[in-house]
Formats: C-alpha cells, structure tokens, sequence
C-alpha cells in the first residue's frame, strides 16, 4: 500500500513536471519566431549577388526585462539591456558597393565600420551610456570599435529616423541619437565567428552552413549587418504590443568563373559559390526558403533553374514586377534530399547595358597642395522629376570646414539649398557635420563643394602607416524615391524577404566612397638618424680633442727603467714603426733590382734550355 501511495506520487510529479515543461515550451515556442532566406541575385554584368537574412522576433517590449532567453540571443540582449538600447543599426563592410554597375543593395552600409543607436528615453547620460555600449560591442563582435570616441561621433538631425515604431515626439528628440564610422576597420573572420554564434543555430544547420570562410571572404563585396527595432507582434493590426525584432544580415557579391565549354558561359550553384550544398534547415526556423530573383531574365538569353522551385511569387509595383522561384528547405528536408540551386543559361555569355540606377553619387577631393583642398560631390539625377536629397557630410577635426565656401551648381545655374545643418569642428573634441537638404533638377548634375584647411598634427596623433594616409567617412545621401526601381532585393531593414509587400516609392540611403586624404607627415626616422649622426661625432671627434686638450704629453728616454707614461710609450712605439718603415722601404728597393736581374738571368738560362731539348 505505501509502495502504491509512493508510485502514484511520483506518476503525480512526473504529470505535473511534462505540463510545467509543456507550457514554458509552448511559452518560448509562441514568444519566439525565426526565419531564414537566402535572396540569390544574377546582376547584369556578371556578377551573382547573395543575400542572407535571418530574422528573430521576440514578443517582448523594450527595455528587455525578461531572464529567460530562447531564440534571441543571451549576450546581444544583455547588453542592450544594460544600456537602455532602443534601437541598433551596425554593419561591418568590406569592399565598394558599385551602384552604377548593381543597382542598389538590399541593406546598404558604407566600407568599414557603421554604428547609430536610438537610446531610450530613460537613458540619464547618453554620452557615458554610448562609451559604454561601443566598448561592449568590440568585444562582442571582435570588431575595433573602442576606437569611436567623441572625436568621431555625432548627433545627425535630418538624415537617420526611428525604423521601428516610435512616437513622434521621440523621433524628433536627437539627443538620443549617436552616430559613427570607422572607414578603415577591416572586416575578417574574427567578426564572422561571433556574428553567426547570435544564430540559434550557429553554422552548424540551416542557411548558416553555407558559411565557408574562404568562399566568402575572397568575395568582391561582403557586408555584415546587425539590426534590431521594435516592431508591433505579428499578426496585430492595431499596434497594441510591440515585439524585439533582430535581423542579421549578410550580402555577399561574387563573380563566378567564365567556362569556356560550349560557349563563354558563367552557371553558378550553390556549391560552386559556397563550397557546399544544403542539408536541412535551422530546427528552430518557422521559415526556411532560398529565393532567385527572375526579374531581369531576359528572354534573348533565358535562365534555366535546376531543380524547379516549389512555387514561383510574383511582386508587383505597376510599374515594375519581380519574380522570384523559391525553393522551401524544409520540403526538401522532408524528402531526405539535399538541395543545390543552379542557375545556367541556355545561350553564351553576352553582357548587356546596364540601367542606370535613378539616383547616383560620386565623392572626391578637389585642390592640390598640402595646407588647403576641397570636398566635392556629384549628384546625378536620372529622373524625369526633381528629387528632394539630404546630403550628409562627417569631416574630422583635422579638416577645418569653411561654411561660407558651400556651394551648390547646377551646370551654370547656383541652386540654394532648403535647410542647412552645421555644426563646427573643435580641435581633438568633435568633428564637423553637415547636413543640406536640396531639391535636385530632373535628369541633371548636381555638384556640392565646400572648402577646408588642413590642421597640424601632434606626432603622437598620427598611425602607424601615416604615409598611406587619412580615411574620411563615406557620405550618405538620403532620398524618398518615387519609383521601385534597381533594387537587388529587398530595401526593408527587419522584414523576412519572402514577406516583402513591394511598394511604389521606398526610401533610399546611399553611401559614396571614402576619401583618402594626405596631411603634412613628419619624418619619423630623423630622431633616430639625428641621434646616431651625434653620438657618433661626439664619440669619434669630441673625445678625440678632450684628450689632446685635458692631457699633458712629455718626452721620455728610452732607456728609462719605467718607460713613461702610457700615452708616452705609445708615440715613442709610433716613432719607432715610422722610422723602421722608412728604413725597409730603401732596402726594398734595392732588393726588387736584384730580383729582376736574378730573373733576367733565369729566363736566359730557361730559354737555352728549351733550345737543348729541341
């Protein structure tokens, strides 16, 4: 009976545990969704751009005050945590993207480093809480930005908005926002590792497996990218709830071989671009597709996909459609079917013009010189309308900015800006930001300068390679454009490819090349040049003349029991040699002429022994 009582207790507990164990995963599985998409792109000159997108939202509201951590990675969210993070917006660049040539990407990001935080509204200091935070995300990402000080941060006023949901009271408050670059921060798999660890499963399945190294970073282009918004939960019309939603992306641009077989031809797979094929999917996604972009599928040069997508989604704008064959991972996974996506065309490699994207930038120094220059950028606009702009500028304190020399032309024609945003430079404390708005004349060039000096540097404050140069941040522009056009994917930061609602004017942030600029380098081997050329000469002609001045030199017998002193004993030994040498040389002389009668003589005597032998 006791044993009974036992048994029905423990059956009792172990009921009671399965349910408890039930509900938190019922709990985690409701409050945590994942998705992963692999958006594949033919560019029209060749290349093959990839885009990957994985997508966690979290039903939770910020600041994050929940310990139990499923999905949503533990490390990113104690930190957001602890700094009162609204929003986080990173990416970690290799490379140019060339918008005349690839149209615009899906998540644009300049080359380097990009950081810009929203803070919450809480947040007492926000400059110790934005020290704070880049030190964290440097060691979290491997990445080098404990470097971003207020050197090389700014408050921009116009260009960079909430992208989550935000009331608009707290969108216009600036205070809370911080942006910064490093241009030359170099991206490598120190930042890949960490990067893939926020994924609930790592590299280890799903989409993320594709992640080779060396495919990857021998790619003509790799971004990095970190986002992460609040979002209203999914399925809620009315915005009652917000969620956490984490979007790590990566855009890879590859260029594949040219094979000779039958034709000039460029088919790509997914083992010829990754080095693999696709197992399965990530357990943990709700959602697993790889997608290929039809849009531009010409019909003289038709792209055949093996094997055939699952389902074939068309998007369209009224102006423009994309078509994209998706290929779900999970349907292949149930199969016990690996998946290898290849695209191939039927006819030999012919590229095409390309269209031109409608809005281009293209940034350059002016000037010439050492002590003066000038920042210039071209504006061009391809539509048949005007474009309103914010043109952004972030110049470091070395870079003395004159604003009275801004000037903006058109052709002949002097356009005057719509608002202008300045805030000065100070020596080692802040740089310089400008920020203009202006409208853009339809199908015209635009060109922007403004003038600078250049400041002397401490010794102290220059690089290790000072003579390569100075990197100067990328410029953005920011732009509503009216048509959806040039798009290699999608252009919405945070949603799932396949959930993309094309629109008819999407917003566009676009990043112009950096600037190397040369400043006045000092020559940092003259100490060490300087240091030798005197020790030397003191060495060699000071000490010499300090004896010949503090020493008294005396003549001495030699027949004398001591010798003299020893600088004595020397020059009499130096005597002694000289008149030895004189001496030696004379009988040389004389010994050289015998010689040469000596062997006069032989030669005579070896010649008549010669004529004897014969």
């Amino acid at each position: 009976m006791a044993l009974q009582k036992k048994f029905g207790a423990f059956m009792f507990f172990k009921i009671l545990l399965g349910l408890i164990t039930f509900q938190l995963s019922l709990a985690s599985v409701t409050d945590d969704n994942f998705k992963e998409d692999l958006l594949i792109t033919p560019l029209e000159n060749g290349f093959v751009n990839s885009y990957f997108k994985f997508t966690t939202e979290w039903n939770t509201g910020l600041p994050l005050e929940r310990l139990h951590y499923n999905l949503f990675p533990k490390s990113l969210g104690q930190v957001i945590r602890k700094h009162q993070v609204q929003e986080l917006h990173l990416s970690l660049t290799q490379g140019l993207w060339r918008h005349d040539k690839w149209g615009y990407p899906p998540a644009g990001a300049p080359p380097g480093t990009q950081l810009w935080v929203w803070f919450t509204e809480e947040t007492r200091d926000v400059d110790q809480a934005w020290g704070d935070l880049v030190n964290a995300l440097s060691g979290l990402f491997c990445a080098s930005l404990n470097f971003i000080d207020e050197t090389n941060t700014v408050k921009p006023e116009l260009s960079f908005r909430p992208q989550g949901i935000a009331s608009e009271a707290y969108a216009r408050n600036t205070s809370l926002l911080r942006y910064a670059s490093l241009p030359r921060e170099v991206v490598c798999t120190e930042n890949l590792t960490p990067w893939k660890k926020l994924l609930p499963c790592d590299s280890k399945a799903g989409l993320a497996s594709l992640f080779k190294a060396d495919k990857l970073y021998n790619a003509h282009y790799h971004s990095l990218a970190v986002d992460l918004r609040p979002v209203c939960r999914s399925g809620e019309t009315p915005c009652v709830e917000s969620a956490v939603e984490l979007t790590q992306s990566l855009t890879v641009v590859f260029r594949p071989l040219v094979q000779s077989q039958q034709g000039p031809r460029q088919d790509v797979s997914l083992r010829a671009l990754f080095g693999k094929v696709l197992s399965g999917p990530c357990p943990m996604a709700s959602s697993s597709r790889v997608m290929v972009d039809l849009s531009k599928n010409h019909s003289s040069n038709p792209l055949t996909l093996s094997p055939p997508p699952s389902e074939t989604i068309i998007k369209s704008t009224g102006e423009r459609s994309i078509v994209y064959a998706v290929y779900d991972v999970k349907e292949w996974s149930a199969r016990k079917e690996t998946l290898n996506v290849a695209l191939r065309w039927t006819q030999a490699l012919k590229y095409g013009p390309v269209d031109s994207p409608p809005l281009l930038a293209y940034r350059y120094l002016s000037g010439y010189g050492q002590e003066k220059g000038g920042v210039s950028c071209l504006l061009r606009n391809n539509l048949d309308q005007p474009l309103k702009v914010i043109y952004t500028e972030t110049i470091p304190w070395y870079m003395r900015l004159y604003l009275h020399t801004l000037q903006i032309r058109t052709g002949d024609k002097t356009i005057e800006p719509d608002n202008v945003v300045y805030v000065p430079g100070r020596d080692r404390s802040n740089p310089y930001m400008l920020e203009v708005v202006l409208t853009l004349p339809a199908t015209s060039d635009t060109t922007l300068r403004i003038d600078f000096d250049k400041a002397f540097l401490r010794w102290t404050e220059y690089p290790p390679d000072a003579n390569i140069g100075f990197f100067i941040n990328s410029a953005i522009v920011s732009v509503m454009l009216p048509r959806a056009s040039n798009i290699s994917g999608a252009g919405i930061i945070g949603t799932a490819v396949s959930d993309v609602n094309m629109a008819s004017s999407f917003f566009l942030r676009l990043y112009t090349e950096p600037l190397l600029i040369q400043l006045p380098t000092p020559d940092f081997s003259m100490p060490y040049n300087v240091i030798c050329l005197a020790c030397t000469v003191v060495a060699i002609g000071f000490g010499s003349l300090h004896n010949l001045t503090t020493r008294k030199f005396d003549f001495v017998d030699k027949s004398s029991s001591d010798g003299g002193n020893l600088v004595t004993r020397l020059l009499a030994k130096f005597r002694k040699k000289k008149d030895d040498g004189g001496k030696e040389g004379g009988g040389d002389g004389k010994e050289e002429k015998k010689k040469e009668q000596t062997g006069d003589e032989g030669s005579i005597q070896n010649s008549g022994d010669n004529d004897v032998d014969t």
